[in-house]
Order: structure tokens, then C-alpha cells, then sequence
């Protein structure tokens, strides 16, 4: 984080693997005995019983899991300064370069600043238009146990470890060291700070590691890691430093272009553009929202890295707003909802290494927790990839998230058709299937097979408590879960017993169901109308609607109009993520005005903070990705078709939700599944081209309104279409 004082410059910084505490099993010793009573409360309508009996013998030990920590700041203290002129300051996102600009005593002074993912290293430039003129003393600081000291006169070094958090004991070492390399002027050093005065410039290299190898290894060396990656950048220009930054920036960056449209409101700051998006003309805010998701993804999750969680890297926090963890029950999901469809699929391959990981934990907790095969995990976790319910009955007890979190890799492999990697992640998905296989139960009315004890997270319903069996979202869940373990059985010609059984369990969930008052019921029983909270923020049971397409407008007409009963009763004012999730079920009910009108909302001062962050408040960075995300669905949908689709498996939709306020614009380099990259143009608010070039050789349907043209196209073959 760069705050862009100029007396003072903070540098707020980060290392990904350091949270707190250590390797740790959390799974309660008495669930395993105290489940099947839970089950037969809840089925004989003992809910509050049975959240009893969940909070006292099945939670987890910790309660809470381990939170994200900030590594700490790098502070820059600069000669005072009375009068300052030109102030301006800027991210630029096709560079990933902040830069800081004023003028002082008639000198322009510039601060530029990027963290290399290339060579590990945050690069800080400090350059003046007169010789001569760079001065400031570097020191840094932590909430962490850490001393800092000077090396070679010209390095701080700045060496700790975590600490414990609810009795699990801190397991880690780190070290950070920052660089300073002054051309001209003098250099000195105290016990724990460096100065520089009458600079003619100066490069400043800081580098972060952790002991941290695996959710299971500490044994990590964290000082020969940074002192490597310092000294490895410092035998670089910072021209160099900076061209392989860029490069490797703009490989991911630049594959996605859009263009809404222009106005005058692009002259204004950006604070200035959020507080006057609602009642202005300002098409282009909504191109820089999309783009600064990309790019939040682009710094926050590649190859090597952890997921992205609640606040992204940008925590400064010790004890951050739900720990900064991994919200299984939608906000980790929703990260890496624009991921596919906005072409950055490597970004995906953290989150894949931690469901890969949750595999291995998870099928300890459904061993020692429900005496079960498979895994599990509950509704969150961290970086020990603790999978035990945490928090308490009324949010935590949902078996959910690791069977939504198998969904992102079955749609890694649907958008990519990679068969190699598709093996590769298939013991997951059918781990995950087979923990329900062996923990569904029978309902008693309609002898549906059902999740209990479960909840429909984190909604209460009108028996005082959230516990229940087999809500709505669940059932849409496993659907999803056994049909995509079902399509990869067959792709990969194996296990033709265990596809049976999935497709003879699937026939028995219970099916979605449409209430009294028109709406999609939440719960196996239409409690929906006398549930306490009416405008909820989760909107759990719309997982059908998005990111599924269990429910659509043109095959589950019926359930599509019971979702926009839902949606209009649960109102399109909340949370800054689940307006976003909001915006995404309006768009696939191709409803493009209320989705503006709900963009709007995200785009206001309440839930969008000048920087642009996702306010929820406060801060996560879920609603940046989830608004991306419902501005890709405005422009294009695509799904997998079922049998009915023939020869056709994949629809690509084309301007499915298009607002009157972008009449005119193009998008290039969208991604759809099956293998396909997308560009479009329209004017006047109607489809003008559309070029689909194909990655994976399937045949396609492209649908534009109520016209649909079918083409069978070669692998590296492009169609060009213009919606007639």
C-alpha cells in the first residue's frame, strides 16, 4: 500500500504465507458421537436443541481460525516541507506502477513504485529534475515480535516471528530487508535506520519471506530467501527491474480490452467519479472498475502464491476484519469469479494448490468428525487449512464449502478442455462427492437425501436458530458436484460403478421448489415468508441462478421468474459483495437496466472507497471481483448444454444484458467455456461482430437475443458472426 504522504511516505507492507499461529487440527473430539443426535433433533423439528448440542460437542477447538497479519511498514521521512505544488499521485493499472508527483521549492520530485513478480522484490524510485535534491531517512516498523538492525550500512533488516492466536502457538520465522542504493549525494546509517542526503536519485529494494513451506513444513529459511532476492535485484538496473515487471504484468493485463464509452468525467479525479457516478454520464468508470479487478487479481493471486482472501495482500492489520481468512460460503468463491471469463485462468492455480491442500485436511476432519470417506470443510479457513466449523452453530455448521470450492476446478478444466489437468484434479472432485455419498440422510416426508445438520449460510429461519437439514443451495450444490464428477468419470474412462451411484444419488436430492408467495424456497419447507431477515445479504439458494446454470431463462423459465421474486424481496440494497452477487443474478435474468441500477449502488461512496477498494464495510476485496464479474455477464454468458443441446455441448450468449447507458462499445478477449475467446462490438445498443476464436476444437451455439446460429469450428479456427 502506498499512501503517497510527502513529509512522510508510507509503504504498508505484506508477505502472503504470514498469519498467525502454526500447524494445528481443530476438529472437536466429540462431534463424531454428537452428530447422529444432532441429526435426529433436527429431523424431528428440535432446532434450537440441536444448535445446542452443535455449539457445545461438534464445533471446533479453536473456536476461530488463524488470522492474516501485516509484515509491517516501510516509513520514509523527507526534509519538512511548507509549500507543495502539483500534487498528484496515480496506479497506473496497464503498468502496475504508483507513482507520487509534486513540486517543491522549484524542484519536481517523483516517487515511483511496483512489486516485481518476476523478481519478488517491492522497487521504489526516488528521482528529482535538479541534482543534488533526494534526502529522507528509512526506517521501518512491525506490530510483530521483530528487531530491526542495519547491515553494511545500507540495509534494514527487520527479523521476527508470528505469534499464537485462540492457543495455537506461533510457528513462523520472517525477515524483510530493504535495500537503499543512492546515486550521489551520502549515505549513512544508526542501530536501525538509514539516511540519505543530496541524492541525485535513489532505487530502494525491499524483499519478505516466511519459514512457511506448506500448511504442514515451517521449516522454511526466510533470511536466505530475501537477502537471495535483494541481491539478485540489486545486480539490476532499475530500467531492467522495471521492463521485466511491466512485461510480465502486461502479459496478463492486456488480454482483456473495453471500451463502454467516454465522457468529460474521465478528467476528474477518481474519488470525484465515484461520489457523482450515481447522476452522471460516466461509462468509462465502469471499464476502470472491471480493469482494476483484473489487475487486484493479476497482484493478488499468480502462480507461487497463496489465494487471494477477504482483504486481498493489502492487510494492515494484526486481527483484521474477519481475520482477512478464506470465506468459504461465497467471498473466496467470488474472488475468482471473473478469474476464467476475464482471461486470467493462471491466476486460478492458487486457489486450485488450496483445494488440493483442504483435500488432504479435510479428509481428516470427515474421518474424525462424521467418521466418513472424502473430505470436508466447513465455511472457512486459513493458511493451516483448517477445514472444523468454526465461529458458532449459526454460521459456522455447513458442510458446503469445499464441494463449492470443487466447482472452480471443474471450471478451470470447462474453459480450458485440459484433459492432463483435469486428471490431475479429479481425486479431488471425487473426494469431495464421496464424503456426501457417505453423509446424506434420508428426509422423512419425501424421502429426499439431505445434507443435516447443514444451514443456509448465514441466514436464520423462523424456528429462532440456522441450523436445519438440507437447504436449497446445498442440493444445487451436489448437483453440480456429482454431474461434474459424473462428465469427468466419462472424460477420463474410469470409476463406471462409482458415476452410477452419483446418478442414482442425484435422482434422490431434493429438487428446487417454488414457494407460495412465487418465490425460490431457501429450506425444504416454504419458511421463507416468517424468516426474521427479509433482506438478507446472502442470497445462498440463488447459487442455481449464479454462479450455476441450474436455473436460466430458457430452460427453468419458472424457477428463473421464482429467483426475481426472490431478488425483488430481498431488495438490492446490502453488503458490498452481495450487491455484487445481486448484480450477477440480474444479469443472467437478462434484465441489463436493474443490473445498472444495482451497479449504481457498488459504484457509490458507501460501498466503493476512493482508492476503489470494496467497502462492506469496511474493507474486502470480494465486491471489486464480483462487480468485474457482473459487468462480463452484462456482455456475455456462456454455459455447458445439457444432452438437449445434441452436437452443440456449449452456448456462448452474446450481449445477453446490455445497458442503454454503454450504447456503444467493444470488448476483446473475453474467454468462454468450451474453449473459446470472445470479441465483440456493438453500436446503438446492437450487436455489430462478434469474432470467436477457438482454443479446444468443440462446436458451439452462439445466441444473440432470440437468435441462435450453430458452427462446428477446428481447434485454432475463428468465427465471425454478426448476430443475424
Amino acid at each position: 500500500m502506498v499512501f503517497g504522504g510527502v513529509n512522510e511516505e508510507r509503504l504498508q507492507l505484506n508477505e502472503d504465507t504470514l498469519w498467525a499461529g502454526g500447524p494445528y487440527d481443530p476438529v472437536n473430539p466429540d462431534a463424531k458421537a454428537a452428530l447422529p443426535e444432532a441429526r435426529r433433533l433436527i429431523s424431528e423439528g428440535k432446532y434450537k436443541e440441536a444448535e445446542r448440542l452443535i455449539g457445545a460437542k461438534v464445533m471446533a477447538k479453536p473456536l476461530s481460525q488463524m488470522p492474516y497479519q501485516t509484515i509491517g511498514d516501510l516509513m520514509l521521512l523527507f526534509p519538512e516541507t511548507a509549500t507543495v505544488e502539483n500534487y498528484r499521485r496515480e496506479l497506473n493499472l496497464d503498468t502496475a506502477v504508483a507513482t507520487v508527483t509534486y513540486s517543491a521549492q522549484g524542484v519536481k520530485f517523483t516517487r515511483e513504485v511496483f512489486a516485481s513478480p518476476i523478481d519478488q522484490v517491492i522497487v521504489v524510485r526516488l528521482t528529482a529534475d535538479k541534482p543534488g535534491k533526494i534526502g529522507f531517512a528509512a526506517s521501518t516498523k512491525t506490530p510483530q515480535k521483530a528487531t530491526v538492525t542495519v547491515e553494511s550500512g545500507d540495509t534494514l533488516v527487520m527479523t521476527g516471528s508470528n505469534g499464537g492466536s485462540a492457543g495455537i502457538n506461533g510457528a513462523l520465522k520472517f525477515q524483510a530487508r530493504t535495500k537503499i542504493l543512492a546515486k550521489g549525494g551520502q549515505t549513512s546509517a544508526t542501530a536501525n535506520a538509514v539516511s540519505v542526503a543530496n541524492a541525485d536519485s535513489v532505487v530502494i529494494l525491499n524483499a519478505g519471506a516466511t519459514s512457511y513451506r506448506s500448511y504442514k513444513d515451517v521449516t522454511g529459511d526466510p533470511a536466505a530467501i530475501a537477502a537471495k532476492q535483494i541481491a539478485a535485484a540489486a545486480g539490476k538496473s532499475y530500467a531492467k527491474l522495471l521492463s521485466a515487471h511491466v512485461a510480465e504484468h502486461q502479459r496478463l493485463f492486456r488480454r482483456v480490452a473495453l471500451d463502454l464509452g467516454t465522457s468529460s468525467a474521465m478528467k476528474l479525479p477518481t474519488s470525484d467519479r465515484i461520489e457523482s457516478f450515481a447522476k452522471s454520464n460516466d461509462p468509462h468508470f465502469a471499464t476502470l472498475y472491471f480493469q482494476y479487478a483484473r489487475y487486484l487479481l493479476i497482484s493478488s493471486s499468480r502462480p507461487g502464491t497463496q489465494p487471494a482472501g477477504l482483504q486481498g495482500i493489502w492487510n494492515d492489520s494484526m486481527s483484521p476484519p474477519w481475520g482477512g481468512k478464506y470465506t468459504i460460503n461465497i467471498n473466496t468463491e467470488m474472488n475468482y469469479w471473473p478469474a476464467e471469463a476475464c482471461n486470467l485462468a493462471e491466476c486460478v492455480e492458487p486457489l486450485v494448490g488450496m483445494v488440493k491442500e483442504l483435500s488432504e485436511t479435510g479428509a481428516r476432519t470427515a474421518a474424525n468428525m462424521y467418521g466418513a470417506r472424502g473430505w470436508v470443510t466447513h465455511h472457512n479457513t486459513d493458511l493451516w487449512r483448517a477445514t472444523a466449523p468454526i465461529d458458532g452453530p449459526a454460521w459456522g455448521m455447513w458442510p458446503m464449502g469445499g464441494a463449492w470450492l470443487s466447482q472452480h476446478l471443474w471450471d478451470h478444466f470447462e474453459f480450458s478442455g485440459d484433459r492432463k489437468y483435469l486428471a490431475g484434479v479429479y481425486p479431488v472432485l471425487k473426494g469431495a462427492a464421496i464424503f456426501f455419498l457417505d453423509t446424506l440422510v434420508e428426509e422423512p416426508n419425501n424421502k429426499w437425501l439431505v445434507t443435516s445438520p447443514s444451514m443456509s449460510p448465514e441466514n436464520g429461519h423462523p424456528f429462532g436458530t440456522s441450523v436445519c437439514a438440507g437447504p436449497s443451495m446445498d442440493s444445487q450444490i451436489l448437483r453440480d458436484l456429482f454431474a461434474n464428477c459424473i462428465k469427468a468419470s466419462e472424460i477420463l474412462s474410469t470409476d463406471a460403478d462409482f458415476r452410477q451411484q452419483l446418478v442414482a444419488t442425484s435422482a434422490r436430492l431434493a429438487p428446487n421448489q417454488i414457494g407460495k408467495e412465487g418465490q425460490l424456497q431457501e429450506w425444504l419447507e416454504d419458511w421463507d415468508a416468517k424468516a426474521p431477515e427479509q433482506q438478507h445479504r446472502h442470497i445462498s439458494h440463488l447459487y442455481g441462478l449464479y454462479p450455476s446454470s441450474q436455473i436460466n431463462v430458457f430452460d427453468t423459465p419458472d424457477l428463473a421468474a421464482a429467483t426475481k421474486v426472490t431478488l425483488n424481496k430481498r431488495g438490492d440494497i446490502t453488503t458490498g459483495w452481495a450487491i455484487a452477487w445481486r448484480i450477477n443474478c440480474w444479469a443472467r435474468l437478462h434484465d441489463g437496466e436493474r443490473t445498472f441500477s444495482i451497479i449504481r449502488h457498488l459504484f457509490s461512496p458507501s460501498r466503493t472507497y476512493p482508492n476503489m477498494f470494496d467497502a462492506h464495510p469496511p474493507f474486502q476485496i470480494d465486491g471489486n471481483f464480483g462487480g468485474a464479474s457482473g459487468i462480463t455477464e452484462m456482455l456475455m454468458q456462456s454455459r455447458a448444454l445439457s444432452a438437449t443441446g445434441g452436437n452443440f455441448p456449449f452456448e456462448i450468449e452474446l450481449l445477453p444484458a446490455l445497458t442503454t447507458a454503454w450504447p456503444t462499445g467493444s470488448v476483446k478477449g473475453l474467454r468462454a467455456r468450451g474453449g473459446f475467446e470472445v470479441d465483440l462490438q456493438w453500436k446503438e445498443g446492437k450487436l455489430t461482430g462478434a469474432t470467436v476464436r477457438s482454443t479446444a476444437g468443440n462446436p458451439v451455439r452462439l445466441r444473440y437475443g432470440s437468435i441462435t446460429k450453430e458452427f462446428k469450428v477446428s481447434k485454432g479456427k475463428t468465427i465471425r458472426w454478426d448476430g443475424r
